[in-house]
């Protein structure tokens, strides 16, 4: 499990949040999967003809890609649709993931932009999910073995994971620095997102994927990711329903801010390359040096995000769903109780740092701590602290979310995880990403010894296939799941005893009023 010393930030335990249950499992499945490739399966795509593996009774195909690479010319550019190939290409090999911050032994690349298929054999139409990773939009991966995707494939859904560019590629605007010509350069990776549901659109059918049944979703950064997708009108004609796993639609950059992170990074870049090689051409793994350098000092704790007020995004996702652009879609979303306990440690000592938050302005947040105080006088600072920055980035936004979705007739499901270990470090706390090892059926070892967390395991699983198939969440071991209204907020409580409950939490939700 992750642990939080003092010489890690926040930052960099999101970049990690994404694996967090996954590395005692990579080398049992990274062996299973070698094990149990018993045959080659070919399918022509419009895109070209791939050769994956058969493993388990379910179709693998990894490392296919949608784009052209974005390099040379291509850095910082909008993604280019991909010309299809001739022959057959193998796809029995995951890509390496975007460049960013090196973890051992992982390849990283500027070449990127690929996705992963796992599918039922058989004809189909097979619903489909395509899963967006997490990691503070400056790392992670979609290859990460707690996503392998043929658990979801044994239940009839074919399930995509995708790459996008991260940090400076992906996420800084440059106009300011390089001209016009890059004007919105800071949502380039959602545009590669974006096209990754065309080609998904253009060629799933070819795998027993139904393209007028498409649910996109994603944890954390991937949760934020597929806000913005609900309030770009490129994106939503590309897929039917959405899961936010601890998102929000609220935490984005203003044009002013993004040019503030490029004036930034240019002055750092200055410093340690006088007369140096110009953005466009410098080694890749330069760039990401001077992007940790401006992680380290940066006056907002997350300088990369999706920036609204350009052509792509006009406004905050929150703000555009409840002007209607995710009219007629269906919505899961969701957050856990603790997630701030990953990042604060489950003992904060205090006072909440600018660095602990997702953007908010630290005089808004005090306004917040007084409040909390004031209602809450009987819950330790800690407990304050931990509930309060929670809520400023992930509780908070997903409730308004939820309202503006279902203010506008959105078919909607609200959840939140109080599931909590019993013993270790992280005892008591339903903290940030343990969603992942419930949601994908993969728990941690230790989780794995606990009967009521693999029922939970389970049921959260089952409910996601039942929602991806295009009915509402639902498990046999869970009671009924209504569907949430922002005036009665029913939102299924995931627990050793998982119960409905009506605005849980009211009053907290009431301090938030008139604060972002």
């Amino acid at each position: 499990m992750l642990r939080n010393p003092a010489n890690l930030s926040r930052r960099s335990l999101l970049r990690g949040s994404s694996l967090l249950a996954a590395a005692a499992l990579l080398e049992p499945l990274l062996s299973r999967a070698q094990s149990t490739a018993t045959a080659a399966t070919l399918i022509a795509a419009p895109a070209g003809s791939l050769r994956g593996t058969v493993e388990d009774g379910v179709n693998a195909f990894r490392g296919i890609p949608f784009a052209q690479p974005p390099v040379g010319p291509l850095r910082f550019r909008a993604p280019e649709r991909l010309k299809p190939w001739s022959g057959v290409r193998d796809a029995g090999r995951f890509a390496a993931a975007a460049m960013q911050k090196a973890q051992p032994g992982a390849r990283v690349s500027e070449d990127c932009l690929y996705l992963n298929v796992w599918a039922p054999v058989g004809k189909g139409p097979y619903p489909v999910f395509v899963w967006i990773h997490g990691g503070g939009f400056t790392g992670g991966q979609a290859f990460a073995p707690i996503f392998d995707g043929a658990g979801f494939a044994r239940d009839g859904i074919v399930l995509v994971t995708v790459a996008y560019r991260l940090g400076v590629f992906g996420f800084m605007d440059l106009e300011p620095l390089l001209g016009s010509t890059y004007a919105d350069s800071g949502n380039n990776a959602m545009r590669d997102l974006t096209l990754s549901l065309h080609w998904v659109h253009d060629n799933i059918a070819a795998f027993g994927g139904d393209p007028t049944q498409v649910t996109v979703g994603g944890e954390s950064a991937g949760a934020k990711a597929t806000a913005a997708l609900l309030a770009i009108p490129e994106a939503t004609a590309l897929f039917q329903s959405a899961i936010s796993e601890s998102g929000g639609g609220e935490r984005v950059l203003t044009r002013s801010q993004a040019a503030g992170v490029a004036q930034d990074f240019s002055a750092l870049w200055k410093q340690a390359h006088a007369g140096g090689p110009d953005l466009r051409t410098a080694p890749a793994g330069a760039l990401i040096e001077t992007q940790e350098e401006l992680l380290r000092g940066s006056k907002l704790h997350f300088p990369f995000r999706s920036e609204v007020g350009g052509a792509l995004l006009r406004g905050r996702p929150v703000d555009l769903v409840a002007g209607g652009s995710s009219r007629g879609k269906r919505l899961l979303i969701g957050t856990n109780l603790d997630e701030s306990a990953l990042f604060l440690g489950p003992s904060p000592k205090g006072p909440v740092k600018p660095s602990d938050l997702g953007n908010m302005p630290l005089d808004s947040f005090a306004k917040a701590m007084t409040r909390y105080a004031s209602v809450y006088p009987a819950m330790s600072l800690s407990q304050r602290e931990i509930r309060a920055v929670t809520a400023e980035e992930y509780w908070v936004p997903s409730v308004r979310l939820a309202d503006a979705h279902a203010g506008n007739g959105g078919d909607t499901w609200m959840y939140r995880l109080d599931f909590a270990r019993q013993n270790g470090r992280m005892q008591g706390e339903a903290y940030h990403s343990e969603d992942l090892g419930f949601v994908w059926n993969k728990l941690d070892p230790e989780l794995a010894q606990d009967d009521e967390a693999k029922g939970l395991a389970a049921a959260m699983q089952a409910a996601w296939i039942s929602f991806v198939h295009g009915t509402s969440p639902a498990a046999d071991n869970l009671p009924h799941w209504p569907q949430y209204t922002p005036t009665e907020r029913a939102t299924m409580i995931l627990d050793r005893a998982s119960r409905v409950e009506t605005d849980p939490n009211a009053a907290e939700l009431k301090l938030w009023t008139g604060l972002r």
